[in-house]
């Protein structure tokens, strides 16, 4: 058997990569050789927001235990709603790496309220990351992959609210319909080119978001829209982010290289429940 790691020689650009599960994507693929370009906005998003966002020093700490896990890494500030941000960002990845093997459009925000109370800039901030990200990202980061000509691999986060509806999340689960969406159609398009597209499904995530003191707020007043919601099937209440690292992994790796358009769970059975 070869020791040639999985992802030798390869180059992944990471968004939401300071902290949670963008920082474990990073981590992971680096030990499985890839370089990394990471990418996070280190700063405010929305006063709709119930926690905190990464920081500076959280990037640095993301670089790192890349550099420690035996990766290179090009980390820049940058915000996923720009599309020149984005694209200087991957520039100097490219500039630095040559190439771009596999992409994960990681980063993300949630707010919670009732459909019709929501403020439009929480519905506007959630959108314009959630799902306009996810496209700046794919064009910043296609076009070198096609004329590279190497094939590839595009990994979308969604959730397990890209698949069932959650209550007081209608913005946050409209965000992860659309981007399973946008998966299927690049996954038809990208198909000629040997770049595969798939969605990952977490259920909750022991992360900052995943721990927004928002929603046990939201669940106390609302006790009868939380009846049964979000329940895993396993005997856990959370998963980690390394176990949704695994699942990304694996979607990089030639061990998908049939697998594509797909959605792929990693919710302890919540979905399943549902």
């Amino acid at each position: 058997m070869s020791n040639t790691p999985p992802l030798h020689g390869r180059v992944a650009v990471i968004t939401g990569a300071a902290r949670g599960q963008g920082r474990a994507h990073a981590v992971r693929l680096a030990a499985d050789g890839a370089n990394i370009i990471a990418l996070d906005v280190c700063g405010p998003v929305s006063e709709a927001l119930g926690y905190p966002m990464a920081t500076s020093q959280d990037l640095d700490e993301t670089v790192r235990l890349v550099e420690e896990a035996g990766g290179k890494i090009v980390a820049r500030q940058a915000d996923v709603r720009h599309i020149d941000a984005v694209r200087s960002a991957v520039n100097a990845g490219l500039d630095a790496f040559g190439r771009i093997d596999i992409v994960v459009c990681n980063a993300g925000i949630i707010t919670y309220g009732l459909g019709w109370e929501l403020e439009e800039e929480a519905f506007d901030a959630v959108m314009d990351v959630n799902v306009k990200g996810v496209w700046n990202t794919v064009r910043a980061t296609v076009p070198a992959m096609i004329e590279a000509g190497n094939g590839g691999s595009i990994i979308i986060t969604s959730s397990t609210g890209g698949i069932r509806g959650n209550p007081v999340m209608l913005s946050y689960d409209a965000s992860k319909h659309a981007v399973v969406g946008m998966m299927r159609c690049l996954a038809n398009e990208l198909g000629q080119h040997s770049i595969r597209v798939n969605t990952v499904h977490p259920t909750g995530v022991r992360t900052a978001m995943g721990f927004d003191p928002q929603i046990q707020a939201v669940v106390d007043k609302y006790p009868d829209l939380f009846a049964g919601v979000g329940q895993n099937v396993l005997p856990v209440p959370s998963v980690r982010a390394e176990d949704i690292a695994n699942a990304v992994a694996w979607l990089a790796s030639d061990q998908s290289c049939y697998v594509t358009g797909t959605t792929l769970p990693v919710d302890a059975g919540s979905t399943n429940r549902a």
